[in-house]
Formats: C-alpha cells, sequence, structure tokens
C-alpha cells in the first residue's frame, strides 16, 4: 500500500523532553570522505549535527583540516581517527557509510569495469563495519552502494541510491517516469533483502516491503551535487530515535520542502550548503501547518 507522506507524519517523530540528559537526544558516526571527495560527508555532518546531541566523524586522514576549519562555525561534532572508529560506532545510536568514498582513485576510474585500490578499500572498510555491527541501525550510501553486493547490507538498514547506484547494486534501473511500476519494483526489493530503500526524483517511493511511501514535489535544484549527502545525513540524525521508514521518508520530505522555499525567494540559484541552512526553518514552518 503506497501512501504520500506530508507534514502531519512530522508529529509522529521522537521529540525529547524538556529535561532530557546528556546524549538523550541520540549519537550517530558518519564514516566518509576521501582524497577526491571532501565535501559530501560535511553536508551529511551539518545536516545530521541539527538534530542529534552528537555526531562522531570518521574521515580520510587528510580531511582532519578540512573538519578543523568547520569547527570555526559548528562545533557540534567531533572528529575521530579511522582507527578509533569501532570504538564510536559501539556507542553510536546509528551511523552512516558512503559519502565521498571511493570507487575508483580519479574520476572516470576504469569504465565501470573492476575497483582499483581505492574501491577495494571502500569495499573492505564498508563489509568490515557492516559485518562487525549488524544491529546498528544504519544508512549506507554514496560509494559504499557502488561497490558491495546486496547480502552484505544488514536487515533494517536504509539505503539512499542515485540512479546509478541502484543499477550498481541490484542490476536493475528505475523507470523515473512509471511511478507505480517503481514503487512495485522498490517494495519487492526491500521485502527481499528486509531493508528501507529511498528513490530520488521528482515523485519519490521510500518503501520497507510492508510499507511504501511516495514523497512529491522539489524541484530542478535538487540535481545539483550533494543533496543526496543532506538526505543521507538527515536520514541517519533522524533514525537515532525513529523507524527507519519514518526516517528516511523525513528526510527527502524536508529536502523537497527546504528546496521549495528556497526556489520561492531563489528560483534555482541554491545549493546543498543552501539546503542545510533552509531546513530547519522549513521543518518548523511544516509542523506549525493544521
Amino acid at each position: 500500500m503506497t501512501r504520500v507522506f506530508g507534514h502531519r507524519d512530522l508529529h509522529e517523530l521522537w521529540q525529547p523532553r524538556n529535561s532530557a540528559g546528556k546524549f538523550e537526544g541520540g549519537q550517530v558516526t558518519i564514516v566518509g570522505g576521501s582524497k577526491l571527495f571532501h565535501g559530501a560527508p560535511i553536508l551529511s555532518l551539518k545536516a545530521a549535527s541539527r538534530i542529534v546531541d552528537m555526531v562522531y566523524f570518521a574521515s580520510f586522514a587528510k580531511d582532519k583540516a578540512v573538519a578543523k576549519q568547520l569547527k570555526a562555525s559548528l562545533s557540534s561534532f567531533i572528529w575521530i581517527p579511522r582507527e578509533e572508529l569501532v570504538k564510536y560506532l559501539a556507542k553510536s545510536d546509528a551511523a552512516l557509510v558512503g559519502p565521498g568514498l571511493m570507487r575508483y582513485s580519479h574520476e572516470g576510474g576504469h569504465n565501470g569495469k573492476t575497483l582499483d585500490d581505492e574501491g577495494e578499500y571502500t569495499f573492505g572498510l564498508t563489509n568490515k563495519i557492516l559485518k562487525q555491527f549488524p544491529k546498528l541501525t544504519w544508512v549506507v550510501d554514496g560509494g559504499s552502494l557502488q561497490v558491495i553486493t546486496p547480502d552484505i547490507l544488514p536487515r533494517g538498514c536504509i539505503i539512499t541510491p542515485n540512479h546509478k547506484e541502484f543499477s550498481l547494486l541490484f542490476g536493475q534501473d528505475i523507470e523515473p517516469d512509471d511511478v507505480e511500476k517503481t514503487e512495485a519494483q522498490v517494495a519487492k526489493l526491500a521485502k527481499k533483502y528486509q531493508i528501507t530503500i529511498v528513490t530520488k526524483g521528482t515523485e519519490s517511493v521510500i518503501s520497507n516491503g510492508q510499507e511504501t511511501y511516495q514523497v512529491q514535489g522539489g524541484n530542478a535544484g535538487l540535481i545539483k551535487g550533494g543533496t543526496g549527502d543532506v538526505i543521507a545525513g538527515l536520514a541517519v540524525a533522524f533514525l537515532a530515535k525513529n523507524p527507519p521508514l519514518l526516517a528516511a521518508a523525513t528526510a527527502v520530505y524536508l529536502v523537497k520542502r527546504a528546496a521549495d522555499d528556497l526556489a520561492s525567494t531563489r528560483a534555482l540559484m541554491y545549493n546543498a550548503d543552501d539546503l542545510v541552512d533552509q531546513i530547519p526553518q522549513s521543518y518548523a514552518d511544516r509542523l506549525r501547518k493544521p
């Protein structure tokens, strides 16, 4: 059964008590970044930090300088070296792996035929931590989705593939102009692997195999780079305290509504950083709607 996700569904999200203690709002770990892609995990980090109490950021070593610069305006995260990753995953409520991880050492790579050393590293890292923490609630995105097979995905995880990543992972293509077919296709795969799948488009489909949401709206500004990383960051943050289907659908809904709000004043002249900054206001405005 499919239904349209709307602003009233936001009231189903977990809310902290006024007397909440430290870390009651959740802790998440984000694993991503590489020598080629620095911005992707930072967008996820900025989005997640608006929701949970603490974000642990496990990045490629050279990204530490980038993270330090970010500290000037954003203090609610801790940069961790990857050798300490296991310790922080063990105390996290949810985790995201993949944004900014690489399939190839340079753009173009090996024409999609084989992985090089960077792709092997991404596969090894992703496979290791997903297997080591199968009961942790995961969001798997980006480079990780381009190198693994579906049987590696832990039950209950969220995946947020673009069309290319969906094809690489499942060996199937999405037909964005046929929403009913996409709904059936996504629901079948989600049920088979017991995961929650997010698709992106004018009418996004999110399914866990039992229930399916359609999220409408958004605009052409969302085709710009980084918007998927914002969705992944929101999804892992909401996943810390909410069921996977609700967390995933909320993430897509808020990105689309923020895009609509930005377009009302800027047309399509906005980017993923603007989305991150707009989302809190768009969220508050929808919560106030009757």
